[in-house]
Order: structure tokens, then sequence, then C-alpha cells
């Protein structure tokens, strides 16, 4: 049997101390951000944003808050419940891990709404600009799960499979079974895919411009396919029971991809109604 990969990376990128330094998973949110900025000012230079600098570091304010009370807020209640009752300092004690991709999808739809309102642009117009920023994170925030050594995929005999430590602790390494990197997997169809994906449409074609929201309800109902594709090769989280036979990550997706055949519904209908669309810029209401 061919030898498998052993996971030995580290967490850090500096260390200071045992749990102190800079941590490739706040990384992964940096360079997130970072890519969506530099995209945003892409799309404004080639008249694709109604976004300048002051509204495109404004928008960054309100995603960034977002993502991080969405997220965070999102694993324990679809996650760990209790833990907060028993611990409610939980919250802010981020450097221990903890955040949920559903919520955070919550949390950045409540800071472009919001975002929208004050600033007076159409959300489903600015919801298609946004969603081909999402994929870059998406991308960088599932290497650094990798990277962690957590949320391993499930048992495997495949030669690309990898051994985790963490998985078995206490287990000799050659005692312990390989696993699917699934966190890779995710990678490639939530982060890289939907990228190109996203991009194509964004640039390609005439979604944006005659039915604003249609790719924003492609983006939502593509992530959730790759999300339940993901899960299939992804170990279930311990303590978090299956519901209708799925995973609970798989099982919130199917919610996510309702509201993408939602949003999809709503942008066709109302480019019916306004065969001109709007294209992009501000709210007309």
């Amino acid at each position: 049997m061919a030898a498998h990969y052993v996971h030995d990376l580290s967490p850090f990128l500096i260390r200071f101390s045992e749990n102190f330094g800079i941590r490739y998973y706040g990384l992964a949110y940096v360079l997130g951000f970072i890519c969506a900025l530099l995209l945003l000012r892409w799309y404004h230079e080639r008249g694709r944003s109604p976004l300048d600098g002051a509204a495109r570091a404004d928008l960054m304010v309100y995603l960034i808050v977002g993502v991080a009370v969405g997220g965070r807020l999102g694993f324990f209640l679809f996650y760990d419940p209790g833990a907060v009752v028993r611990d409610p300092l939980l919250l802010i004690r981020i450097w221990e891990g903890g955040m949920a991709s559903h919520g955070g999808f919550i949390g950045v739809f409540l800071a472009l709404w919001w975002f929208c309102r004050r600033r007076g642009y159409g959300l489903l117009p600015m919801g298609d600009i946004l969603v081909t920023l999402a994929p870059a994170g998406l991308f960088f925030g599932r290497v650094a799960n990798f990277i962690n050594g957590e949320l391993w995929g499930k048992v495997t005999t495949v030669p690309w499979g990898v051994i985790f430590p963490s998985s078995a602790p206490g287990l000799p390494v050659e005692a312990i079974p390989a696993r699917h990197p699934s966190q890779l997997y995710e990678a490639g169809l939530e982060g890289l895919f939907l990228f190109i994906y996203c991009q194509v449409r964004f640039w390609r074609s005439g979604v944006v411009r005659h039915a604003p929201g249609q790719l924003a309800g492609e983006f939502l109902l593509g992530y959730a396919v790759a999300r339940i594709i993901g899960e299939v090769f992804r170990e279930p989280d311990a303590g978090v029971g299956l519901t209708l036979g799925m995973n609970r990550g798989a099982f919130l997706s199917l919610f996510l991809a309702g509201a993408g055949i939602a949003v999809i519904a709503l942008a066709r209908w109302r480019a019916a109604r306004s065969p001109g669309g709007a294209p992009g810029g501000r709210s007309n209401r």
C-alpha cells in the first residue's frame, strides 16, 4: 500500500508563544479582503461598479463586521449552542476557533443590506458584485483549514489520502488511517470553481445588466451544491447528529439552495417587468 502524506503543518506562520502568534487562518481572512478590495477597484476602473474609493472602504468595514459577527454567532447557533450558555465569553475568544460559513453568509447579507440602505445602492445589483468576491475568501479559508489540520475527511484508501495525527490523538502515526483531504476538495469547489464561474458570468454574459440579482442567486445555489458534494467526503462534526441523513453543513446548505432559487426567480421576475433592467447603479426607489 502506498505511503500517505502525514500532516505536520503548523497553524502559525510566526509563533510567539504556545497559543499566540500570526495564524494562517487569520491570514486567510486578510487575503480574502485584500482580493475583494483589488477586484472592486478593478471593477470600478472598468466601469462595472459604481463604488469609488470611499464607498469601497466603507463597504469593507461593513463586510468585515458581517463576516466576523455572523460567522462567530452562526458557529455556536448551528453547531454548539450550549457552549455559549455555559461560557458566554467564548463569543469573544475568537483565537480558540469557531466560525461557520452559513452564519457568515447571513452576517454578510445583513451588512450589505444596511450598506445599500444607507448609501442608496440597489441590493440586487450590489449582491451580484459581492458574490464575485466571496469565492476568493472561501478558497483561502479552506486552505487554512487544511493547514490547521481540522475539518478532515472520512477514512479512505485513495493514494492522495492524508494522515491527520490530530484525528486520533495518542495513537502512533502508523496506526492512524488516512482520510480524504476534504478541506482541499472544498477549496476547489467552493473557492476556485465558483470564482471562475462568477467571473465568467460577470464579464462574459449580460446577466448582471439584464437581470440584476440573478448572479447572486446562482452563487448561492452553486455554493450549496458545492458544499453538499464536499460534505460527502467530510467527517461529520463531533457531537452534531445527522438531520435527514445529512450532516449539519449539508443540511444547512439546503436552505441556502432555496434562497438561491428564490433570488433567481425574483431577479427574472423583475427583469421581465422591466426589460431595460438596472445596470448596477443606484437604486431608483
